[in-house]
């Protein structure tokens, strides 16, 4: 099928207008990937054996299974045990708890790097755990691990799609539902491609004079 520019400006503010929803659900989903990694990670950290090996079973269930059977599982099957989401929300959830295992090991990473003499000062100083954690450790072994960080935020990013299985209208549903009406899928799927790599390749760019520079500190 033929290129045609007429067309492809004509469908083009349709199809930029669902791109609020496809960050919108990265941003949020990250969010909450964020939170739970580091809950994740201290929960497989703790010194309770059955915490321990809960949220670390809970953890490699959720990382070796696919995020799009996840994300079925919590639109279509969640209503039959009283919990109705809509798309977004089922969406962010699916996207958050599934990455979220993901950082958690890249946590325990950034934590694994501190030495161990960090630990004795926050012992020679007699903090609490929680000062421990929030003074000493976590301000070491977070800058370190944000070009990882990073990286996994624009992987979810193009997993977005993956969220048009769920009926969210994001941007390729939106140039799908473009293609079906007007049996022309050429032009709309390839602007969502062009789309997500206009915001993905700046964004590694960053990401990579962030690591450079994290590199230089440390």
């Amino acid at each position: 099928m033929v290129w045609d520019w007429s067309y492809a400006f004509d469908i083009l503010p349709e199809i930029a207008s669902a791109l609020s929803v496809t960050i919108s659900a990265t941003v949020v989903g990250f969010i909450l990937a964020l939170v739970l990694g580091l809950i994740w990670t201290l929960l497989i950290r703790s010194t309770n054996k059955i915490v321990h090996h809960v949220a670390n079973g809970i953890v490699r269930f959720i990382r070796n299974t696919p995020l799009l059977v996840q994300l079925y599982f919590i639109f279509y099957v969640f209503p039959s045990i009283g919990i109705a989401l809509d798309p977004f929300t089922a969406g962010v959830i699916g996207l958050g708890v599934h990455y979220s295992t993901y950082l958690s090991e890249v946590f325990r990473s950034g934590i694994e790097s501190v030495g161990p003499g960090q630990w004795e000062v926050a012992t020679a100083l007699n903090f609490t755990k929680r000062k421990t954690w929030t003074r000493i450790i976590l301000p070491q072994a977070i800058p370190p691990v944000i070009p990882v960080i990073g990286n996994y935020f624009i992987t979810m990013f193009k997993e977005t799609p993956l969220l048009s299985a769920i009926t969210l209208v994001e941007i390729l549903q939106t140039a799908q539902n473009i293609g079906a009406s007007t049996f022309r899928y050429t032009e709309p799927l390839t602007i969502v491609g062009v789309l997500f790599l206009v915001l993905s390749y700046p964004a590694s760019l960053l990401i990579r004079r962030l690591e450079l520079k994290i590199a230089e500190r440390y």
